[in-house]
């Protein structure tokens, strides 16, 4: 019998790509005509300087500064909308011990979450 791998971890990986590519393409077209808007027109400069005008700084340093700040808002929202309210279903934790062993329980896992935790909150636990 032939064992096939599962294309998902591909399909993830291709979903990330385009996602990224998606955010940068967004940020740089939206500071790009925010500085068109803003800058007097520029003198006609031969060389890639006329296409790019003066950056300041790295472009790398320009897309990270603007999927940093673009993605925030999403960072700073509630995961669990349900958190803190009766009806939560990660609200619980199953546990158990054998022998003498440390006991094991889900409370590590879902316990944030279900107290109302942000993704920000999380990667900055972590």
């Amino acid at each position: 019998m032939a064992t096939h791998a599962s294309p998902r971890p591909r399909r993830n990986t291709l979903l990330r790509v385009g996602l990224t590519v998606s955010v940068a393409g967004a940020a740089l077209g939206m500071g790009g005509a925010a500085a068109q808007a803003a800058a007097p027109p520029a003198p006609a400069v031969a060389g890639p300087t006329a296409a790019l005008g003066d950056l300041g700084s790295s472009p790398v340093q320009k897309l990270t500064e603007a999927v940093t700040d673009s993605t925030a808002p999403a960072t700073d929202l509630q995961l669990d909308p349900l958190a803190n309210t009766g009806v939560d279903p990660l609200d619980n934790a199953v546990g158990t011990q054998i022998a003498d062993f440390k006991p094991v329980s889900t409370a590590q896992v879902t316990s944030p979450v279900a107290e109302g935790a942000s993704l920000k909150d999380l990667l900055a636990g972590g």
